[in-house]
């Protein structure tokens, strides 16, 4: 039992990249980080973590929900949208709930890998992440044993990615928090399901589609790249999505109304490379007519899902989980975006009051986590420390091997 414990949470490292960070210190003679969270933490065994992530009593929603309250209030902005996508964590085995051989961006290829969809809030202030949704595949789905030993209920229906997005969105504004406006790819772009559910809510949308996706004109129906070769060279206006690292991403946009008895206004909102000539499309919906560059401005908040996914696993561990069973991947999860909502909170609340000179970038989320960890959290690694680590990690090596050793052998 103590063995099953810390395969599924009882070594909790920062992941590839720490081990990478692990053995370029090494080679450089710098000071070895320690590669567990509990060890870094400055506790001398992962029993702790252990607790917290798979005994203890606390309920990871009501966290969700408190999350959710918390980000609003901080990071308020009444033009903010609703961002939602998918990411995956790249595994191995079959046992942590949720895996199967599936495409997932993080690697640009099908792996075996599990993936979760996530619901962003960005404003004008910052962006973080308010809910998330595990994706259960049907192989999963259809073997109520392996739903039971990963911890999920037997009975566990399958769902979309984009019912995922439904269900998260109807909790947002089901908690009394206002949106204007959601955005998401093509996943979500291509749902009717989706985009039928937000209208009827009053709640607009701007999703990607693709290439092949058939619109309703006044001429009649057609593919989307079929209508954008039809437009004439005044129908398009430069505009900035947004400013990005390396300033305003500016694209060519145009815009085509689609008629339709029901009540809103929906367009066909099509982004042009000024450079590569490349396209983009948008399936659009507002209660009211708005201007172009309101739609561009929705469209141009997609990109704030990537940002708090960096930084999310890069900061706060989103992705650095090895645990098995379903409430433990839960909790990492909320507790890693408790983390990045904290960062987000900390930026925004000092870019309002203690704005930055001319000669200083504001802060950034980066430098407020290494600020913290330098001057608030002061972990101790003396060499007792190290040693007894050494030492637990010896005798649990010793323990899984003898396990490895009598399993075979009652295999045999």
């Amino acid at each position: 039992m103590w063995r099953a414990g810390c395969l599924e949470i009882g070594h909790v490292r920062f992941g590839r990249r720490a081990g990478e960070t692990h053995r370029r210190q090494r080679r450089q003679g710098a000071p070895v980080r320690p590669h567990t969270i509990a060890e870094w933490a400055g506790e001398s065994t992962p029993d702790g973590m252990q607790h917290l992530l798979g005994r203890a009593e606390w309920d990871a929603d009501q966290v969700r929900d408190d999350l959710r309250d918390y980000v609003v209030e901080h990071l308020h902005d009444d033009q903010a949208v609703l961002v939602v996508d998918e990411t995956g964590d790249v595994k191995k085995g079959t046992g942590t709930v949720g895996v199967q051989r599936q495409y997932t961006g993080t690697a640009g290829r099908i792996e075996n890998a599990q993936v979760a969809v996530y619901l962003v809030y960005a404003g004008r202030r910052g962006h973080a992440a308010v809910d998330r949704e595990l994706y259960v595949p049907r192989s999963w789905t259809s073997d109520p044993d392996r739903c039971r030993d990963a911890g999920l209920d037997q009975d566990t229906a399958f769902a979309t990615k984009p019912e995922l997005a439904i269900l998260m969105i109807t909790r947002f504004l089901d908690a009394g928090h206002h949106t204007s406006w959601v955005a998401g790819d093509e996943v979500y772009g291509g749902n009717p399901r989706l985009r039928a559910a937000l209208e009827e809510r009053g709640t607009g949308y701007v999703l990607a589609g693709a290439c092949s996706h058939e619109v309703t004109t006044q001429a009649g129906k057609f593919r989307a790249d079929a209508l954008a070769r039809k437009l004439p060279k005044q129908a398009w206006q430069k505009l900035s999505a947004g400013a990005g690292a390396k300033g305003h991403r500016f694209y060519d946009w145009a815009a085509i109304e689609l008629p339709d008895p029901a009540p809103g206004s929906r367009q066909l909102l099509i982004r042009r490379n000024r450079t590569t000539g490349e396209l983009a499309y948008y399936r659009c919906y507002s209660p009211r007519p708005v201007p172009l560059s309101t739609l561009v401005r929705v469209a141009g908040s997609r990109w704030r899902v990537e940002e708090t996914f960096q930084s999310g696993k890069g900061l706060a561990g989103l992705d650095e989980h090895q645990v098995r069973r379903y409430a433990s991947w839960s909790r990492w999860v909320i507790l890693a975006m408790l983390a990045h909502a904290f960062l987000a909170a900390v930026r925004a609340d000092e870019h309002a009051r203690h704005p930055a000179p001319d000669t200083l970038i504001p802060l950034t989320c980066n430098e407020i986590q290494r600020l913290f960890i330098t001057l608030v959290i002061r972990p101790v690694h003396d060499t007792a420390h190290r040693l007894g680590w050494s030492h637990w990690r010896r005798r649990h090596k010793a323990r899984s091997q003898a396990s490895r050793y009598r399993r075979q052998a009652t295999q045999a």
